[in-house]
């Protein structure tokens, strides 16, 4: 809220209870248009209601963006279905963003320097950021997570060539075929969409697990993700990690084949985050729990698997991903078409928004994704890694918003960690031992 608004909704609050004051009855108050029209704009001030200028936000909008992914839904539900302006916020603006490097760049100028204040981000890109890993001249521009936006659904697909090699979720049987390739002088391609993002880990944890260096045997290229199809199309790389409609989009115009889902190396894995920059935060900390319960909200109404189809459309629509909504429904209801002859109908594998603990963000989710930063070289080996996530997840403020939300007790995690986590090659990361899990790992930056 700006200053002028907060003024004379202070003012409107002082005449509201000198006239309350004087015996007026509440009904004799609502026959005159002039005080009626008083009470209005109190309430047109505060949107929540409250008559305290310190209840509601403290700023009218915030700046975001996104990447034309399904897991920017929560935002772009939230803009469209009026939950920004129902938590106070209704100038929010949802902008989207050509790449991850983009989105960086923005949140580096902040909204005040016509950049944005947050956005639907890759969740380890806050740490990046915060450290100065990806920004201009290594400077750290303080971050902070607000929540998970999803779980699962993102994808490893394949180019055409190599569909008789069988390739699914064991890499290893594309081996013979990239030193085949190498051997005859070419290079082989894998695009991921950000260096440390979760794209980027996926396809290395993949590609490790099978026995394929991604720093030796490949050359790792960035390509943004509604660029992916096209570049497979024109020869570009032989495999790419990205999130959806793109996996689909491949199969569906038949230029190659998605080997496995994100969620079949590591079942229920976090993906993208709501990330803010802490110095907006810290400026508006009313306004930042607002945002959040729109995006919580938007969470619950995306996870409805009554609201696929419609959700699809407006992802679909050109202001969004100008996208045919079939790219988008499939995968969302867990029907994933491979694109190699194999088609799975209602598997679990669908991308999720809020049940189970999604949008709560885990500490100790966070604490993974540093520790494979540490084994690619993102990060050095001895990074504190529960002081890292102590500066940058804000659970905190996720608690607050759940509470004022009327969030079931039963739908709030106990814990900051979800625990051990088992990955498809029988890894297992134990948040409490992160440097074990490093240990156990035999394909590495150094190795």
């Amino acid at each position: 809220m700006s200053k002028i608004h907060a003024s004379r909704a202070k003012q409107g609050e002082l005449q509201v209870k000198k006239i309350l004051s004087g015996g007026v009855t509440r009904r004799n108050l609502l026959k005159t248009s002039a005080t009626a029209a008083l009470i209005g704009a109190v309430r047109t001030a505060f949107p929540s209601g409250a008559f305290a200028a310190t209840s509601g936000p403290e700023v009218s909008g915030v700046k975001l963006g996104y990447i034309a992914l399904t897991d920017a839904a929560p935002l772009v539900i939230a803009k469209e279905k009026g939950l920004f302006e129902k938590h106070g916020l209704p100038d929010a603006d949802v902008a989207k963003q050509a790449s991850w490097g983009a989105t960086r760049d923005n949140l580096v100028l902040g909204g005040a320097a016509n950049g944005i204040d947050g956005a639907h981000i890759l969740s380890p890109l806050p740490y990046l950021i915060h450290t100065g890993k990806v920004t201009q001249n290594n400077q750290p521009v303080p971050m902070a997570i607000l929540a998970r936006l999803n779980y699962d659904s993102q994808g490893i697909s394949v180019a055409k060539e190599y569909a008789e090699t069988g390739v699914q979720l064991d890499a290893s049987k594309l081996k013979a075929a990239f030193d085949a390739k190498r051997a005859a002088g070419k290079e082989i391609k894998a695009a991921m969409t950000f260096p440390g993002g979760t794209h980027d880990l996926w396809i290395r944890y993949w590609l490790a697990a099978g026995g394929i260096h991604p720093d030796k045997d490949v050359s790792t290229i960035v390509v943004p993700p509604p660029q992916m199809v096209a570049n497979m199309k024109v020869g570009n790389m032989d495999v790419f990690c990205v999130g959806e409609p793109w996996n689909e989009q491949l199969v569906n115009q038949g230029i190659g084949f998605t080997a496995c889902t994100t969620g079949e190396i590591w079942k229920g894995h976090p993906e993208k985050a709501l990330g803010m920059r802490a110095d907006w935060i810290d400026k508006n900390p009313n306004a930042a729990k607002a945002l959040l319960m729109a995006v919580m909200e938007a969470q619950q109404w995306c996870d409805s698997m009554d609201n696929k189809e419609e959700m699809a459309t407006i992802l679909g629509k050109r202001q969004w991903f100008n996208v045919p909504p079939k790219d988008v429904l499939g995968r969302l209801k867990g029907d994933i078409n491979y694109g190699n002859g194999r088609i799975a109908k209602g598997t679990d594998l669908y991308m999720k928004f809020w049940k189970g603990g999604v949008s709560y963000p885990y500490q100790s989710h966070d604490a993974w994704f540093l520790a494979e930063n540490i084994r690619w070289g993102k990060f050095a080996p001895n990074t504190d890694i529960k002081t890292l996530v102590g500066q940058v997840n804000r659970q905190d403020i996720w608690r607050d918003a759940a509470k004022d939300l009327g969030v079931a007790a039963s739908d709030i995690p106990a814990s900051t960690s979800r625990g051990k986590e088992t990955f498809f090659d029988g890894k297992v990361f134990d948040p409490e031992n992160p440097s074990a899990y490093l240990e156990s790992l035999s394909i590495k930056v150094a190795s």
